[in-house]
């Protein structure tokens, strides 16, 4: 593995798993109350044209990664419509 290999893997891993916390949270209290609802609407429509941008390019690491990410930061925002 590269060293850009390595970064972009390391990159990919510590920003998409930095959604589990809240995403686990969030489950378990329901309690969206600190959550902004068009934060969360606007990063995951950038995090979908990023997937989308991935899939053109056929770059699977920014596949995979966008791919997790859009649904984590989706399942927190339909949470957040569906519990506040």
């Amino acid at each position: 593995m590269t060293l850009t290999d390595f970064i972009g893997t390391l990159a990919a891993v510590l920003t998409t798993g930095s959604f589990l916390p809240q995403a686990w949270h969030t489950f378990t209290t329901k309690d969206v109350s600190g959550i902004s609802l068009g934060m969360y609407s606007v990063f995951t429509t950038g995090v979908a044209a990023w997937l989308i941008y991935g899939l053109l390019l056929q770059a699977w690491p920014i596949v995979i990664a966008n791919a997790i990410t859009l649904t984590l930061a989706a399942t927190i925002l339909v949470m957040k419509l569906r519990y506040r």
